[in-house]
């Protein structure tokens, strides 16, 4: 029993945390959710032009969640070495940060999204999802910065409010998708690209009530930039950039492969695509929680790093491990025996569903395999711990998850399902190797308690 309570204790502090994050993730991918159902209303066309452009927007999206996760990290080490300074000069160039890369990523899409073509889809879909991936790029730069102060505020233990803030964005996402896909209430019927503006104006109102909140929070007082608009200090780039761009490139890695298999998928028409982009949205959706908990066991693990409590760390992993694998073990069993139902609820072409029923089989082989491994990397990101792991995920993903993916999508009976099933493979690899990696680190004092 005395063995157990160390992994008893780090369990339920790592649940108290991890609980506003799992739910505050979830609201945000429920914006997703929200425009996969209803521009499912409007045809397999414009659901598979959906697909496409979010699969684009996924990998600049991605990117820049993986550099602001540097904000986590740097404010949490900045609270156990008591740093208040530290911690505001985080917040305020992690702001800097979201607002700079999502305007220049949004000015790089405009010559792109005039040749979707080049990717090889329908034409019908690269001429639907054009301006919805224009309009959806242009909201990076409000999401990316609201993301940046959601970070701070995790590490600072203060989720609930962010996660407030970031549902009560979803519902208004939610009615000016009803207002623009549809046209209610007198206003013209823009379709697919409704969907784009609801988001648009969503991700704006989320960012100001987020910035409204840190001013006016008193509890936050010390630990909030008192004038956020400064001139930025090259140093305090450079210690975001350090840990951030490796993170980046790792998340990177991953989202790539994806978006790629959405594209693999496109090849094979708009069924597939459409198909892939139902069964992704769940997939996505079902991977929040765990995403949710590896930000806990960031913030936790970076906490004990930062005040040099090293016996904590190895109690940490394997909470957190126990903690994904259990998650994961439930959602593979929801999508192995309701599939196809889960399916019906987005479409209700057969052709479409059969296809999805496949690809949700193998979703809930690989829920495992991707629980651990992002818990593994949230831990060793605590750790500063973010070159390692981002080669490791470019070799699971791109060396092997997409080039077998392929290989059986095109040259076996499998078909389109062993885009997915390549996937799989990825992800496995990626989960041994981050996982073993992280039991070696934390196995002795040798982990460096961060500048």
């Amino acid at each position: 029993m005395s063995r157990l309570r160390p992994l008893l204790v780090e369990s339920r502090l790592t649940l108290v945390l991890a609980l506003p994050l799992v739910i505050g993730q979830l609201s945000q991918m429920l914006l997703g959710v929200a425009d996969t159902l209803m521009v499912g209303r409007l045809g397999e066309v414009d659901l598979a032009a959906l697909g496409f452009a979010t699969a684009l927007f996924h990998v600049p999206f991605v990117f820049g969640l993986g550099l602001l996760t540097a904000v986590s990290v740097v404010t949490s080490n900045a609270i156990g070495a008591d740093k208040s300074g530290a911690a505001r000069a985080s917040c305020r160039h992690g702001l800097y940060l979201g607002l700079a890369l999502g305007g220049v990523l949004a000015l790089l899409a405009c010559p792109l999204a005039n040749r979707l073509d080049i990717f090889g889809q329908a034409p019908s879909v690269a001429r639907d999802s054009r301006t919805y991936f224009l309009v959806s790029m242009v909201s990076l730069a409000p999401a990316l910065g609201s993301i940046a102060l959601k970070n701070h505020a995790d590490a600072l233990n203060r989720p609930w409010v962010p996660f407030w803030i970031f549902l009560g964005g979803v519902v208004l996402n939610v009615i000016l998708n009803a207002l623009l896909i549809f046209g209610l209430l007198g206003l013209p019927a823009l379709g697919i690209d409704g969907a784009a503006w609801a988001t648009l104006v969503s991700r704006i109102a989320i960012l100001g009530a987020m910035l409204w909140w840190l001013n006016a929070a008193p509890g936050l007082a010390g630990w909030v930039p008192v004038r956020w608009f400064l001139r930025p200090v090259a140093a305090d780039f450079r210690s975001l950039l350090k840990i951030g761009l490796p993170a980046s490139l790792q998340m990177l890695a991953e989202v790539g492969a994806f978006t790629t298999a959405g594209i693999l998928m496109g090849r094979f028409g708009a069924v597939p695509l459409a198909a892939h982009q139902i069964a992704i949205t769940c997939a996505s959706t079902a991977f929040m929680v765990p995403l949710g908990l590896s930000m806990a066991l960031t913030v936790r693990a970076g906490q004990a790093a930062g005040a040099g409590s090293h016996h904590r760390l190895r109690p940490i992993v394997q909470s957190g491990w126990l903690l994904g694998l259990a998650f994961a073990v439930c959602t593979a069993a929801v999508f192995t025996l309701a599939g196809r139902e889960i399916a019906g609820w987005f479409i209700g072409s057969d052709e479409v569903v059969a296809m999805c029923a496949k690809l949700f089989v193998i979703v809930g082989i690989f829920q495992c395999f991707d629980s651990l491994q992002v818990c593994s990397a949230g831990m060793l990101r605590g750790l500063h711990d973010a070159r390692v792991p981002a080669l490791i995920a470019a070799m699971a993903y791109w060396l092997a998850g997409i080039p077998l993916g392929a290989w059986l999508a095109n040259a076996t009976a499998v078909g389109p399902p062993g885009v997915w099933w390549g996937l799989a493979i990825g992800l496995a690899v990626a989960c041994v190797l981050l996982g073993r990696r992280l039991w070696k680190l934390t196995a002795t004092a040798a982990v460096r308690r961060p500048e």
